[in-house]
């Protein structure tokens, strides 16, 4: 079992890295550039597409699911009808993003303190990083289709090598072409596109039978759209609490000023490396969850279950170590500014201890998602948003200052995993029997 969940985790790891660092990356072009206003900017940028693609990313986690259940079933028929019912929404949705570019900016930005200064350059980033969105959204469903295939050498080759174009793009118009962000935008957008074309391609090489029995009637079999939607509202509602939540610490942190708006969005980048680490195990979870679900394998289930957790733990034992050592260095890396080293050192301590808590509610996420037990990921989001993230800031915010929002968002993450937890008996190892 520990040789499965290596083969789909690995591939996984290196893939979900690429992303926080390329974003990573960008935050450290901008952090040497000479404004610091265009630090806020990207991460204000990055909060509206984040709320926009994370709660659209039930594009990949539904496809994931759904694909491996039919997987395990040996379904050849419903295994590409998935991938045709995720793309027709993926592509509509993205479409939509551009129609509506304008209000979606105004609302966005509207909600956003910050200055003039942030504002202006986070909206020229918006505007052209939007145009990314068909392929963005496409690229979930195809990124989850393989996952469910268990597959997960091609997302890996998907993610890192888009992501590398992508620094290649950035570098070339930032320092070449002397841009700012607006040239990390544009190196977004051309990416996006080149990846989705390679996506395509490596799924019409390797599973062009399954590609060939795509036909539109599939659209028309009755109530697969209705359980699609069904499954992927709940994962919605699930991602944009989360998403909420995040977006909500970056807008309080700018009530703060400019430099703790800089500092938290340094430091969000190492909460953001650990998730896609952990989420490597959490992706082999979605796989063979739903691949033994959908055998009704019980005995299997469970081994998945116990060795998952076993490897998240050892994973993100070695972030926290990783962070405790090199605090120092990693904030250097990401901006040169020696005040915002200093100031970013008073709250590094949340940092090296969000590894340890994170992890298993990412993992329980993967387990849940592979499961399609929505509901439950649902429920267990709400009550963690209301009951714990906003009751912990408010109380705290007048005496403790931004520490109030990292104690928030680390109990925010703790009270997912025990939520989880409670809820597995019932909606997981029952949908094996």
């Amino acid at each position: 079992m520990n040789k499965k969940i290596l083969r789909l985790a690995v591939p996984n790891i290196l893939s979900n890295l690429s992303i926080p660092i390329l974003s990573s990356v960008d935050t450290i072009i901008v952090g040497h550039m000479e404004k610091v206003s265009y630090l806020g900017a990207i991460a204000l940028g990055t909060m509206i597409f984040n709320f926009i693609y994370l709660g659209l990313g039930f594009l990949r986690m539904g496809t994931t699911g759904l694909t491996a259940q039919a997987y395990g079933r040996k379904d050849d028929q419903e295994i590409p009808a998935v991938f045709l019912r995720a793309s027709v929404v993926a592509v509509s949705s993205g479409l939509i993003l551009i129609m509506f570019q304008v209000p979606i900016a105004e609302l966005g930005f509207y909600l956003v303190n910050s200055s003039d200064e942030v504002i202006l350059s986070a909206r020229e980033y918006f505007d052209i990083r939007i145009y990314a969105a068909p392929a963005t959204l496409l690229l979930y469903a195809v990124h989850g289709w393989f996952l469910g295939m268990q597959n997960a050498k091609y997302p890996m080759i998907l993610a890192v090598g888009g992501n590398i174009l992508n620094l290649g793009f950035n570098l070339l118009f930032v320092y070449g072409f002397g841009m700012d962000t607006a040239g990390v935008a544009l190196g977004t957008v051309l990416a996006q596109y080149l990846s989705l074309a390679t996506g395509i391609y490596l799924m019409f090489h390797r599973y062009g039978d399954q590609m060939r029995q795509i036909t539109t009637r599939m659209l028309k079999i009755p109530g697969k759209f209705k359980e699609f939607f069904s499954l992927n509202t709940d994962i919605l509602i699930r991602t944009i609490i989360i998403v909420f939540a995040f977006n909500y610490f970056t807008v309080k942190s700018a009530d703060y000023g400019e430099d703790i708006l800089a500092v938290n969005s340094i430091l969000i980048q190492l909460w953001m490396i650990l998730s896609y680490g952990i989420d490597g195990f959490a992706f082999a979870a979605e796989s063979l969850t739903g691949k033994y679900i959908g055998a009704k394998n019980r005995e299997n289930l469970g081994k998945v279950i116990k060795y998952i957790f076993l490897w998240g733990f050892v994973t993100g034992a070695l972030f926290s170590l990783i962070y405790w050592i090199f605090e120092k260095p990693l904030l250097s890396l990401f901006t040169d500014k020696t005040a915002l080293v200093l100031l970013a050192g008073n709250y590094f301590a949340w940092s090296i201890a969000a590894p340890l808590v994170n992890s298993f509610c990412f993992i329980w996420d993967g387990i849940f998602i592979g499961a399609t037990a929505s509901k439950a990921m649902r429920n267990s989001m709400i009550i963690s948003l209301l009951f714990v993230y906003f009751p912990l800031y408010f109380i705290t915010r007048d005496i403790i200052g931004n520490h109030s929002l990292w104690l928030a968002m680390i109990g925010f993450m703790a009270a997912r995993g025990v939520t989880l937890t409670f809820y597995a008996k019932n909606h997981i190892l029952k949908r094996a029997e």
